[in-house]
C-alpha cells in the first residue's frame, strides 16, 4: 500500500484501536469489490457466450454496467496523461476519459469471452491497518485461473475516495495498464495531438 498523509491526530490516543479496526475493515472491503465484480461478470455471461460473441454491443453494455461504478476513470486518465492533463481543455479531458474507458471495456470484454472457464481468486489481505484518511490506496492481488489451468497474477490498484473503493490501474503479470498507456499516449499526443488520440481510441 502506498504511503499517504494521515489525518491530523485530533482524537485521543484511546480511540486509535477503533480507528485501526475500521481501517482494516475498509481494506477488506476493497477485496470484496474485486471478488463481487468478477462474480457478477461471470454470472452475467454464463451460458450466453455464443450469443454475446455474435452481439458485441450487448456484451459491452454488460461489462460497462458492472465496471463503470467501480472504475476511477478520471483518476486513471490523469495518471496516464501527467504532462498533458493541465494543457488540454475540460472538454478534451472528458472526451479522453470516455474514449479511454470505452476502449478498456471493449478490450476487456474480448478477454472475458476468450476463456471459457476463467475463475478469479482474491488472495488474502496481508497489509497492516493504518489510521483512516480521506484518501487511501491499496493493492488487491488476485490469481486468474484460465481454462488450461494456468494461473495468471492480476493485481488491482484501488483508491478510496469519496467513501468508495475504485480501481484505477490493473497490473497483469507485472505490466501496468496505466504505465503502458502513459508511454504510448505521451508520444502520440506530441506527434498528432490529443483529438486524434481520442479519435483513435474511439475506433479501437
Amino acid at each position: 500500500m502506498r504511503s499517504r498523509p494521515l489525518l491530523p491526530l485530533l482524537a485521543l490516543i484511546s480511540l486509535l484501536p477503533n480507528a485501526l479496526a475500521q481501517s482494516s475493515d475498509r481494506a477488506l472491503a476493497s477485496h470484496t469489490v474485486i471478488q463481487q465484480t468478477a462474480d457478477e461478470l461471470l454470472e452475467a455471461i454464463e451460458g450466453r457466450r455464443e450469443a454475446l460473441e455474435a452481439n458485441p454491443a450487448e456484451l459491452y453494455a454488460i461489462v460497462d454496467e458492472v465496471l463503470r461504478a467501480r472504475f476511477d476513470t478520471v483518476y486513471a486518465a490523469r495518471l496516464i496523461l501527467p504532462r498533458h492533463w493541465a494543457r488540454i481543455t475540460p472538454e478534451q479531458r472528458q472526451n479522453f476519459v470516455e474514449a479511454l474507458y470505452g476502449s478498456l471495456v471493449r478490450r476487456y470484454s474480448i478477454g472475458v469471452l476468450k476463456h471459457n472457464e476463467t475463475r478469479v481468486r482474491v488472495t488474502p489481505l496481508r497489509s497492516k491497518p493504518v489510521p483512516l484518511s480521506e484518501e487511501e490506496f491499496v493493492t488487491v492481488k488476485t490469481l486468474v485461473t484460465l481454462d488450461d489451468g494456468i494461473e495468471v497474477p492480476v493485481n488491482y490498484e484501488m483508491r478510496w475516495f469519496e467513501n468508495l473503493w475504485k480501481i484505477y490501474d490493473v497490473i497483469i503479470e507485472g505490466r501496468s495498464y496505466v504505465f503502458y498507456y502513459r508511454g504510448i499516449f505521451g508520444q502520440e499526443i506530441e506527434a498528432k495531438g490529443i483529438d486524434k488520440v481520442i479519435e483513435d481510441l474511439n475506433a479501437s
